[in-house]
Order: structure tokens, then sequence, then C-alpha cells
């Protein structure tokens, strides 16, 4: 039994396809399905049903994977430790950023974090909340950036910062003449928002939940996972949606105009970067954190006395 083999059934695990696999560990696909099996012959039992399409772990062969995912890791950590000793800040680091936050936030210390740390070769990957906590269970990221709390037993969540919700409405909107909000004041049959799946959909339905069960029915005209598709639909249309704080940074003062704040205490949502447990590459993740702390507004830092709404 080798690391490289144990690497091969890992990756046939992941991807459930030979070829890809293959491609992922830069070998032959003869080579990796003639290293499986005789990692199969040396235990004397099948580890993958290979009838199925897509390939499936058998029973026994999923037990065996998870064992290799855990020498694999401690492999690692050993590689960790010997840079941490040398004091080396290099390696990779893949990052899954949700799409409410991936364009607001990473362009504020994108450029540098690059600078900073030229020998950290960063891969940025825009998904949903789910698909960042599948990608970090199989390693296929070793870092998410998400609304908190996810409730998972196997990840661990590391808050970063808190980010308000304002309100955005249309012109002579009736929200607009008061200089802060209430959420006793939001009416739940003129708000937009963004399609399924989407955490900041599911923060903001906890948000007028109240109303809703009062009767009033929530809008599903528009299935975008856009913010500003929904800036531009309130802007033309009417109504009003809900926007995190970091996408109004750089906004025009004629969209400023149409903006309120909340009154205290004001809706926030929890931004952490969360890793799976036993998780590695400890300082370019803390590098990471230090960085974005150093370039947002120091008034997201803290929680102060804002309720956090949470993405489920």
């Amino acid at each position: 039994m080798t690391l490289v083999q144990l690497e091969y059934i890992i990756a046939l695990d992941t991807y459930r396809h030979f070829a890809m696999a293959a491609e992922k560990c830069h070998v032959t696909q003869p080579t990796l399905s003639m290293q499986i099996q005789k990692l199969e012959d040396e235990l004397g039992v099948l580890l993958f049903d290979r009838t199925k399409h897509p390939v499936l772990p058998t029973e026994i062969g999923i037990t065996i994977i998870e064992q290799a995912r855990k020498v694999l890791s401690a492999k690692k950590q050993i590689d960790e430790v010997v840079r941490d000793t040398k004091n080396e800040i290099t390696g990779s680091l893949k990052v899954g950023v949700i799409p409410t936050l991936a364009p607001y936030l990473l362009p504020l210390f994108l450029t540098n974090f690059l600078e900073k740390y030229p020998k950290i070769d960063l891969e940025l990957e825009e998904l949903l909340t789910q698909q960042i906590i599948e990608k970090l269970k199989v390693g296929l990221l070793d870092v998410g950036l998400v609304v908190t709390p996810v409730e998972d037993r196997a990840i661990t969540e590391i808050p970063v910062f808190y980010e308000p919700f304002v309100v955005f409405a249309a012109q002579n909107h009736p929200l607009l003449a008061h200089q802060k909000v209430a959420i006793q004041e939001l009416n739940a049959s003129d708000i937009w928002l963004l399609s399924e799946g989407h955490c900041f959909r599911n923060q903001v339905f906890n948000l007028c939940e109240q109303k809703a069960n009062e009767g009033q029915k929530l809008k599903f005209q528009c299935k975008t996972g856009s913010l500003e598709m929904l800036m531009k639909i309130v802007e033309q249309q009417y109504g009003f949606t809900l926007l995190p704080a970091l996408a109004t940074l750089d906004m025009k003062a004629d969209r400023r105009a149409l903006l309120r704040e909340f009154v205290a205490p004001q809706p926030k949502r929890e931004i952490s970067l969360i890793i799976h447990r036993g998780y590695l590459k400890r300082k370019l993740i803390e590098c990471l954190k230090s960085e974005i702390l150093a370039h947002i507004p120091v008034s997201l830092q803290e929680k102060g006395d804002g309720v956090v709404v949470g993405w489920a």
C-alpha cells in the first residue's frame, strides 16, 4: 500500500469517473486503474463498483477511503509543520466564496493579498453555501467564505465580520419616507428576492417570516442570483429589496438616495471562514483573514448590538 494509491482512490471517490480522476492526478487512466486494482488485490476487497455509472465505492470501500483521507491529511500536516518551522508562507489555497459576497468583498483586498503573498497560489471559486461545504468535505476546497452558522458538525467556523442589511427601495416607495426603517415596516408583498439556493434569500425570508405568516404573500416573479439585477428591477418597476452593506460601498449618488438603514438593533449577517475539521494550511488561512480585516470598514468588524440573521 502506497500514499500514491491512496491518492488515487480518493480522487476516484471524489470525481466518480476514471478519466477525470486520472486527469486530476496527472497520470494516464490505465496507470490509475492499474494502481487501484493492485491495492484491491493487496487488500482482498473491491473498493469500487465498476458496473455503476458514475463509479461508486462499495460499502467497505467507503470505510477504507475515509481512512485514506485521514492518512493523507496526517501526511500533509507533517509537511505543514515543516513549512511553519521554516516560516514559509507558500502553497496553494483554494477558496470558495458565496455570490452575494464575492463581487463586493474580493476587490477590496485581492490585489494587496497577491502582492503581499506572491508565493501563495490563490484559487477562487464562486459557489453556493452547500456546494462549498460539500467541496470542503472532499478536499476540493481549503476554505470557504460564507454566512454562518451553517450548523454542520464537520465544519469549523471562524467569524470574520458582521455585515448589516440595508433597504433599497423604488422612488416614491413609502419606506423612503423614513430616515431609518424598522423591520416591522417591511411589506412582504413588495419585496424582490434572489432565486432559491442563495443564502441571502433565506436570510431575507427569516427577517420577513413574521410578516409572511400574517398572510402577506412573498413575490417570486424574478428568478435571479444577481443583486444587481434585483436593484435594476426595483428601479424600473416598484417595491424594494434588501442588500448586504458591502454591495453599497461604491454606489453612485442616485442609487444611494434609494438606500435606508435599519433602526437599531440592525439585522446583520455573520461572515466567516469555514474549514473542514482537521483542516490544513492554518497559516495561509490566517493570512487571508488578516488581509480581509485590513480592508473592510472598521464598523463591520464588531457585532455590536446587531441581530445576526442565519443563512438557513
